[in-house]
């Protein structure tokens, strides 16, 4: 085992870790980023999925802007599209690592503890680090919401929809999925194209972002205006909410009661319209509650309000919750001293937890900074 020593250690190599790394560098401060590059996106999101956020917003940001999407679009003769595929995206992730970040450790951390110099980092080989200041960047591991419903079900009927990566492994089955949002859609849209018998269990009707949005026809002036003016350069929230995501800065100063409504209403379950267009074969039903589940014969029983349906597996699409013991890396004592707002660490504006040197990115900080942390286009 070896013993080292830095001034800054970043927990997590994906966007939010990666960008944090660059910025430091320009600011003279050393740092070491340990992780995965784009592991999360690589094991946790399924084959055929594209990214939510338009390609505008989906840019890993670094100080000088030399590695934004465009100069990877250019660089592998790859078109700007709306909508960038996930293998894609992973692709740009990738390369902006090996061109800014080269040095990532791809060791995983196990553990984050106080240390006589701030903090002592445990690496998966034993190995340790020594290191003034953490910053968690660790995005949505281990964050999925699985509802008590399906408690002491196995991965044999039941999985979150960030454990199918795979929907061919689907084929030929009967599968629900639960849900309404980006992921519950598409997750249902390509197990049904993947050759499953798929039927979509919501409690409310699917709310279609930008059906009305083709434009195909419209005068000029009125697609400038979609665009540009009611769309924020995130594209996070409906209008005119949008526009205040976008300052997080702004939202950090606020009462937190403003902040949780805004974030609320911007991060409410939707999915893209160019999901209903792929959407025939897939049964919606809509307005059920899931009372029970049970196992039933090798099969999984779904009681609803309104009967009971048997399916071979259930995908859960029921999104994520912030709880920061469960990223399983920081010691109880580091734990018992961070203070939380609903399950939210309170961060300074510097991002700093009220342990002194413990920092918090990307979905961690929404309770403090509103949903912008929530998307890669909160990485700037």
């Amino acid at each position: 085992m070896s013993h080292e020593a830095c001034e800054v250690a970043i927990v997590g190599a994906g966007p939010y870790g990666l960008a944090t790394s660059t910025h430091l560098k320009a600011a003279k401060v050393s740092n070491k980023v340990f992780g995965d590059p784009m592991g999360f996106w690589r094991k946790n999101m399924p084959n055929g999925m594209k990214l939510r956020s338009p390609w505008r917003a989906s840019n890993i940001i670094d100080p000088q802007r030399e590695h934004s999407l465009d100069a990877f679009a250019q660089a592998h003769n790859i078109a700007p599209v709306e909508n960038l595929p996930l293998k894609d995206f992973v692709r740009y992730g990738e390369w902006f690592q090996r061109r800014a970040v080269p040095d990532v450790d791809k060791r995983m951390v196990k553990a984050v503890a106080a240390g006589h110099k701030g903090f002592r980092v445990t690496l998966d080989d034993g190995d340790t680090v020594d290191a003034a200041r953490v910053v968690i960047a660790m995005g949505l591991t281990n964050q999925a919401f699985r509802p008590d419903q399906f408690d002491g079900l196995g991965p044999d009927l039941v999985s979150h929809s960030s454990e199918v990566v795979n929907p061919a492994d689907f084929r030929g089955k009967k599968v629900a999925v639960i849900g309404r949002g980006q992921s519950a859609c598409e997750s249902a849209v390509l197990l049904n194209e993947a050759g499953a018998e798929v039927e979509l269990i919501c409690r409310g009707d699917v709310r279609w972002l930008g059906a009305e949005s083709s434009h195909q026809g419209r005068p000029e002036i009125v697609k400038w205006w979609m665009h540009s003016v009611m769309t924020a350069p995130s594209a996070i929230g409906p209008f005119p909410f949008n526009w205040a995501v976008d300052l997080p800065s702004v939202l950090y100063a606020l009462p937190a009661e403003w902040r949780d409504k805004l974030s609320g209403r911007s991060l409410r379950a939707a999915a893209s319209a160019w999901l209903r267009l792929r959407a025939d074969g897939v049964r919606i039903n809509v307005g059920r509650t899931v009372r029970e589940a049970r196992a039933s014969g090798g099969r999984i029983a779904l009681h609803l309000d309104n009967g009971v349906g048997t399916f071979d597996h259930v995908v859960l699409a029921t999104g994520y919750k912030t709880d920061i013991a469960k990223l399983g890396v920081l010691s109880p004592e580091l734990l018992r001293r961070i203070a939380l707002r609903e399950n939210f660490p309170v961060l300074s504006s510097g991002f700093e937890s009220s342990v002194p040197g413990l920092h918090f990115l990307g979905s961690p900080a929404v309770g403090s900074f509103g949903p912008l942390p929530r998307f890669v286009a909160g990485c700037g």
